[in-house]
């Protein structure tokens, strides 16, 4: 007897009239018209059924704190991290706490169910770490959190920096990150990469640093990190986020920094949300876009995801923990709207994402954690297109959330009438 069987499920791949069987928390079946006796049996519809959403870059530590002590008037990135600076010294464990875990609630009702948050260390006593650690022990049994080691302030640029993060590795923390475009010089943020690459190699971590989140066409810091994870072995280990400053320079040099970063194996991360709004801000007209060339990454073999980065923050007073949003503004943004495009956009926040974020058991395939995502969709484009509604979400053959499907009541000449929002396919 199965825990549960889905039927008539359409998944991510195009196929069409699948049946997923779980036992014990993982899919031991995926086949074509499954029968088998169940406890629990859920008729799909057709309609599609997703691995989880996964966010591989976010800023936990700040989430939902907007207006405090006072709002980002300039919209900028340098206004954002001088507002985080005068609001750290108001943090306390406890409103932090309260703050990312209904956030995390949020996130899994989204179908949200991995997150990779940077954490800051740039503050010696390490609050937001020891507050972010206990919000991961709370929400194990729910949401997979990673934390990075993120000296917010420049690792070099700020007194005790290497020995904050390092502390902060002691503490639990597991992934390496950075931050060398705010380091006081260019040498000192190439320094900065070649540091914490080797942090990360001594100490076994995997390596997610903020790179070039600039206009400066000569900021080149994602060099420098593809040279350093070659060097001391960490293909696979190591991520560049951001890298908005590939948007602003020439062609050229793109075409030889582009095979140098498949070649290291480092993945990309783009944040679309914020990258559209806080690049360009210098900028009359014409107005860069504000993102790095995503198209460009992929077609030449990196791997590459989207992130959420900011919810209700200072960078960014908006936001709802929810993915298919993050891929509906990169797709436009990148001018990705062939249908290969989209359902690229769709990877970006699923298997690209998890790919980066070493997930294990990830995916619908036998084997894998019976994790998954039934959206009020059909395919992954129509998905996006309708930021579909999250009809229920399970982690490991749980029920995690369910949403009502999205539905509305029209009424012509006093009489109602339906609309439908999946139009019918020939």
């Amino acid at each position: 007897m199965l825990d549960l069987l889905i039927t008539h499920a359409s998944l991510p791949d195009g196929r069409t009239g699948q049946s997923i069987a779980v036992q014990d928390g993982r899919i031991v079946e995926v086949a074509t018209a499954l029968a088998a006796p169940a406890h629990e049996t859920i008729d799909a519809g057709g309609l599609l059924v997703a691995p989880p959403f996964c966010d591989p870059h976010f800023h936990m530590d700040a989430t939902l704190s907007y207006g405090l002590p006072r709002v980002n008037q300039s919209g900028t990135l340098l206004e954002g991290i001088a507002l985080w600076g005068e609001l750290k010294p108001l943090l306390t464990p406890e409103a932090l706490i309260e703050r990312a875990l209904a956030y995390c609630d949020w996130a899994v009702a989204k179908g949200l169910l991995a997150i990779r948050s940077h954490v800051d260390t740039s503050d010696p006593s390490l609050l937001a770490v020891d507050a972010l650690l206990e919000v991961k022990r709370r929400v194990a049994p729910y949401l997979d959190l990673q934390l990075v080691a993120f000296p917010q302030d420049g690792v070099l640029r700020t007194a005790g920096g290497v020995d904050s993060l390092r502390r902060a590795l002691r503490k639990g923390v597991n992934i390496v990150g950075g931050i060398p475009h705010f380091e006081r010089t260019m040498a000192d943020g190439a320094e900065s990469v070649r540091l914490l690459c080797e942090i990360a190699a001594e100490e076994g971590k995997l390596v997610d640093m903020h790179c070039d989140e600039s206009d400066d066409p000569l900021s080149r810091h994602i060099e420098t990190l593809a040279f350093h994870t070659q060097r001391l072995g960490l293909q696979g280990r190591v991520t560049g986020s951001h890298c908005t400053s590939m948007h602003s320079m020439d062609n050229y040099y793109v075409s030889k920094l582009l095979p140098l970063i498949a070649e290291a194996g480092v993945s990309v991360i783009a944040n679309p949300l914020i990258n559209i709004t806080l690049q360009g801000r210098h900028d009359s007209y014409p107005k860069r876009r504000g993102m790095t060339r995503v198209p460009e990454l992929m077609a030449a073999g990196v791997n590459v995801g989207f992130g959420h980065d900011c919810v209700m923050d200072p960078w960014y007073g908006m936001g709802s923990g929810d993915m298919l949003e993050v891929a509906h503004m990169g797709l436009h943004v990148a001018q990705m709207t062939s249908q290969a495009g989209i359902r690229q956009s769709f990877e970006a926040v699923t298997t690209n994402a998890a790919r980066l974020m070493h997930l294990p058991g990830y995916g619908i395939a036998p084997g894998c954690d019976a994790s998954f995502v039934l959206l009020q969709a059909r395919d992954a484009v129509e998905a996006i297109r309708l930021r579909a509604a999250r009809l229920a979400v399970y982690r490991k053959g749980r029920l995690m959330a369910r949403s009502p499907a999205a539905t509305s009541q029209l009424f012509v000449e006093g009489r109602p009438a339906s609309i439908a929002f999946m139009p019918a396919r020939g």
